[in-house]
């Protein structure tokens, strides 16, 4: 991982805590990758809901990040996840692009695969693009 990529983790201990990897990461897409581990499981080995949508909310907030003018910072305002299928084994990856890049707000969508490929969740994000004053 590139020095870049890693300033991105390091911004956020709890992505960082979460065990994510930043794969590659600029304005148009952030791409990440959570491997399975029990410690993030529930119930009968599946990965938590609640692990997916950590994961699903730091890509989306990096790329937020990456979109944002010149001294604003951002904070997730609105999250909604759908779960397709579970995940007892492998990883997941994760791909974070802009909706809408917008004056107050930035809408980014992150779409999660297993290691097969195929979906495990989505999860459509809306971040606010909080100024400098």
């Amino acid at each position: 991982m590139n020095e870049d990529l890693n300033t991105l983790i390091a911004a956020m201990p709890f992505a960082a805590g979460l065990g994510m990897e930043v794969l590659a990461a600029s304005k148009d897409e952030v791409r990440g990758r959570l491997q399975w581990r029990p410690e993030l499981c529930t119930a009968g080995g599946i990965l938590h809901g609640g692990a997916l949508m950590s994961f699903g909310d730091a890509l989306g907030a990096m790329c937020a990040f990456l979109n944002l003018p010149a001294g604003a910072t951002t904070s997730t305002i609105e999250s909604k996840t759908n779960f397709f299928r579970a995940v007892r084994e492998g990883h997941v990856e994760g791909v974070a692009r802009p909706l809408h890049v917008g004056r107050t707000t930035i809408v980014v969508q992150t779409d999660m695969h297993d290691a097969n490929g195929k979906r495990v969740a989505q999860v459509t994000q809306t971040q606010a693009v909080i100024s400098e004053r």
